[in-house]
């Protein structure tokens, strides 16, 4: 019998965390944010996930099988040992506010991992400006944005891939932040979802790379405020881009002097 696909469902857990609300606020207001965005992007956030994302995010890849354990940001190591990352097969990582809080040792460690180790990750919404996802991209990430609650169309343009196994045609997310291109990026190896927003603009919204050994994934959906990892086409999303990610084996990587396989005259 297989073992099944070990996660690690990181957040950086700030949003939901009634200790962090001060710092979020003040982090956000240096954007402009002020009064009841500020309330939406703290206390509003508490209402929708009172455990966190990852809780619920967790919960649902658990529920598919998954072995599946947490870890945020103000933990030790940010919850991202090496022992944690030894017995991790996929990242899924979310952050928003305190991207530049990420200790760089270990976004080198999780780089690492990725690059030689062949473990998987999957960065969702605002982690396409995650300390991780850019270095790992090697470009700004940067993109457009509009908080206006208006409703996102995902279209599946790469019907035949395992990402999206069990999707409609499309799915609509009824409320949600836009984000727009350009998408500072390289062209994904596959782009699997595009997505429409009523205000009229697009955006590559799911995105395959390989990266050394490993396979990256970025989904766009999942703004804080909203009920996003609520909505079932969203959650088959990420424990289908949970399977396409894992390792799937092959050789040790050999490096340095090596001798001739055939004989040398």
């Amino acid at each position: 019998m297989a073992k099944p696909i070990r996660v690690t469902v990181w957040n950086e857990f700030w949003h939901e965390n009634p200790e962090r609300h001060a710092d979020v606020k003040a982090r956000l207001a240096n954007y402009g944010f002020s009064g009841e965005r500020l309330l939406n992007a703290t206390e509003g956030v508490q209402s929708v996930y009172p455990d966190g994302m990852h809780k619920v995010i967790a919960d649902h890849l658990r529920a598919q099988g998954f072995a599946v354990r947490t870890a945020t940001l103000d933990e030790p190591e940010h919850g991202l040992t090496e022992t944690v990352l030894d017995e991790t097969d996929v990242l899924t990582w979310w952050g928003h506010a305190a991207h530049d809080q990420v200790s760089d040792e270990i976004v080198e460690r999780v780089h690492e991992r990725v690059n030689m180790g062949g473990m998987g990750l999957i960065a969702l919404h605002s982690a396409h400006y995650s300390k991780i996802f850019k270095k790992l991209m090697g470009t700004s990430c940067m993109l457009k944005t509009r908080e206006a609650d208006e409703k996102e169309r995902i279209w599946v343009i790469e019907q035949g891939h395992p990402i999206a196994a069990g999707l409609p045609e499309y799915f609509e997310i009824p409320q949600t932040e836009m984000y727009g291109e350009p998408f500072d990026v390289p062209a994904p190896d596959t782009l699997v979802f595009v997505s429409w927003f009523q205000g009229g603009e697009i955006f590559r919204s799911g995105c395959c790379y390989h990266r050394g050994r490993g396979k990256v994934f970025y989904f766009r959906p999942g703004h804080e405020t909203l009920p996003i990892y609520y909505q079932p086409e969203a959650l088959t999303v990420i424990s289908n881009a949970v399977r396409w990610a894992a390792p799937s084996g092959g050789p040790e990587l050999v490096f340095g002097d090596h001798p001739p396989l055939e004989k040398l005259d």
